[in-house]
């Protein structure tokens, strides 16, 4: 895992101490790679590539970057892991190979067969940049899923490329004007979906897809190798077609030789333990292939309603693995908050960023690689609204509009936190059999989804996590989420899992691993999501993936092949980050400075007048959903962070249209 950043300029002579600028460029990124550090560079070609390395496999100096191919043509700087290299490296007996490195296998790879046939063979998570010397072009390559980040821009008549935005604000001449279109995307979902970046010079390589650029050119040629849409609509074409018993042997195959793969590395290796059904199965996996305890990590809180370590506890137990929990303190948890923008680089919200570093701290005191079980949600149906948004919308589609929204209307009158002492004061009125399940935050939620007109609407409805009305001027033409939105073919609670798969997902959930790991030269690697456990899943029929009412069904049932159900299943707390009354209590002071209503008017992008709004009904406890202050929280957190506070803001970049495909 390393960091990579780089240049190509359209006119060589703009090439003025390349090495220089790359160097400061990859300097910002040595916490993903602080092993080593390399730039090369053609002058006359006006390319620059550069790179930071942590070594995981082939330790040596062959293991270096850039590389070059063994016929001179090709030059990468690359960032990932190729997993099924050994099998790759033997289609190449000729090569003359001078380490066992996975970037060598990729290089000389790309030499043989090019850059698109060489990533279709590929069993891994990769970003990388590829130069061709003989056709003077450069590719910009991300992984079919989005595991690995690679941002692009064009400023002066040169391509910039690197792995986080802090590689390119590092370029003297980068464009640092900010988006407001990227912004209103921002407060929709707390975090900038892809194409887009927060400046509107920027945009993140989509999962999937190669762009490349040729000399003289600002605007790539763009290339789909993998899509999770194809992916799907094959799998419909041809579903599995034996029985559930029979899926769960081919899963238990299929995940398993996954996480072999994954277990290979020259450093110490272990995994995140949360005690919830996906990592315990990856660490499950893990330790029937091995012949000493697996290293597992946990954060816990020394709260008790915030607390998971018990069942990790238990999970580790029982699987007999090396385990090391740590239970922080509400004052630990909050110390992180300050360093969160810039861990993340880009606007980001989403709370469980927190444990997430700190868990990826716990991790690299003792390894360099730890496994995690993301991505099971998405491809088994494991949210909620997979399992109840359908039912909700069977059970509203018929009720008239009108009375549906006011509905609506009336229970959000009454705020959240009345809602929560009626429930309350109700719940000794009510017969032991009905309990009351709804409090304030979720019932607003509920009121939200009423004046949907269609299931597209209602998911859209779901998933706006922020404060979405806040931006000044901003409109959204596009919703890259829903314009990713799948085709009817598929059920809706299929779109919504699809959807969560291409949007939610690497947008998101991989975003806050990405970084949060590799904040600390940590190698997250992710099991769940290669690409052929996403084929097999997707083979499934759906009553496999939802059966009889039970998310996750197939995860479920393998991991009982290891492990107890009273494990397992039971109500898992997790470690949850009570923003909302840390903002209300022990961090009032930072957020009501950050709140101040001339800092944010010499921004020019909120409102100042809703944002006031939006946190006096906060601390009067109108609402119960922390989300929408929090956004607003962590964008102007993020705006101080920046050295480039003089940036204007793009006034014109209100509206954007989304090239996402699904």
């Amino acid at each position: 895992m390393c960091g990579i950043a780089g240049l190509l300029a359209s006119d060589p002579a703009r090439v003025v101490e390349a090495r220089d600028v790359v160097q400061r460029m990859t300097g910002r990124l040595s916490h993903r790679g602080p092993d080593g550090h390399g730039v090369w560079v053609d002058d006359v070609a006006g390319v620059a590539l550069g790179h930071r390395r942590l070594a995981i496999v082939d330790l040596s100096p062959a293991g270096a970057q850039p590389m070059q191919s063994a016929d001179g043509r090709w030059v990468v700087t690359y960032n990932g892991e190729i997993y099924n290299r050994q099998e790759l490296a033997t289609e190449l007996t000729d090569v003359p190979f001078r380490g066992h490195s996975d970037t060598e296998v990729l290089l000389e790879g790309i030499a043989r067969w090019g850059v698109g046939s060489t990533v279709r063979k590929c069993i891994g998570m990769f970003a990388f940049a590829a130069w061709d010397r003989l056709d003077r072009r450069l590719y910009l390559v991300r992984d079919r899923l989005g595991i690995k980040p690679l941002y692009w821009a064009t400023c002066g008549g040169t391509i910039l490329f690197g792995s986080e935005l802090s590689a390119l604000r590092a370029h003297p001449a980068f464009d640092s004007e900010i988006d407001l279109g990227a912004v209103a995307a921002y407060f929709r979902y707390c975090t900038v979906p892809a194409p887009l970046s927060i400046y509107r010079s920027t945009r993140k390589v989509l999962p999937g897809t190669i762009l490349a650029f040729g000399a003289g050119s600002d605007e790539p040629v763009s290339e789909v190798f993998w899509s999770a849409m194809d992916v799907a609509n094959a799998s419909h074409a041809r579903p599995f077609d034996g029985t559930y018993e029979e899926g769960l042997d081919a899963l238990e195959r299929l995940l398993g030789d996954s996480v072999a793969r994954r277990m290979v590395a020259d450093v110490p290796l272990g995994a995140f333990l949360s005690g919830g059904i996906d990592s315990s199965l990856v660490v499950a996996l893990m330790q029937s292939k091995s012949s000493r305890p697996i290293k597992t990590f946990t954060i816990g809180s020394i709260e008790p309603s915030f607390d998971e370590s018990g069942p990790a506890r238990d999970v580790a137990k029982a699987l007999g693995t090396d385990h090391t929990e740590l239970l922080v303190t509400p004052r630990e948890a909050q110390a992180v908050i300050p360093e969160l923008p810039q861990v993340y680089d880009e606007p980001f919200a989403d709370p469980s960023m927190i444990p997430t570093l700190l868990v990826s701290r716990l991790a690299r005191a003792s390894v360099t690689v730890a496994l995690s079980g993301d991505g099971g949600d998405e491809l088994f149906g494991g949210y909620n609204r997979h399992l109840w948004a359908p039912r909700i919308w069977r059970a509203m589609r018929y009720w008239p509009l009108p009375v549906r929204a006011g509905l609506s209307k009336l229970i959000r009158s009454v705020s959240a936190s009345t809602w929560d002492v009626v429930a309350a004061r109700a719940k000794p009125l009510l017969p032991a059999s009905l309990e009351v399940r709804l409090p304030g935050g979720k019932l607003h939620k509920l009121a939200s989804i009423l004046s949907a007109k269609e299931p597209r609407e209602l998911y859209t409805k779901l998933t706006i996590a922020g404060a979405a009305d806040v931006v000044i001027g901003a409109t959204e033409s596009t919703d890259p989420w829903q314009a990713a939105m799948p085709p009817t073919l598929f059920g809706f609670s299929e779109q919504m899992m699809l959807l969560d798969l291409t949007t939610y997902l690497p947008d998101d959930i991989l975003t806050k691993v990405d970084r949060a790991s590799m904040a600390v030269a940590l190698e997250a690697r992710v099991p769940m999501i290669d690409h052929r456990v996403v084929a097999l899943a997707w083979q499934f029929p759906q009553d496999f993936r939802i059966r009889n009412g039970i998310t996750k069904a197939p995860l479920r049932d393998l991991l009982s092949r290891f492990l107890p159900r009273i494990l397992f299943e039971r109500p898992k707390s997790g470690f949850g980050i009570p923003v909302g009354d840390w903002v209300r209590g022990p961090l009032r002071d930072w957020a009501e400075d950050l709140l101040d209503a001339r800092r944010i008017r010499s921004r020019g992008v909120l409102d100042e007048h809703r944002v006031a709004a939006l946190w006096r009904n906060h601390l009067e406890g109108r609402t119960s959903d922390s989300a929408g202050i929090w956004s607003v929280l962590m964008f102007q957190a993020w705006l101080s962070a920046q050295s480039t506070q003089s940036s204007t803001v793009c006034m014109t970049g209100g509206r954007f249209e989304s090239a996402r495909g699904a």
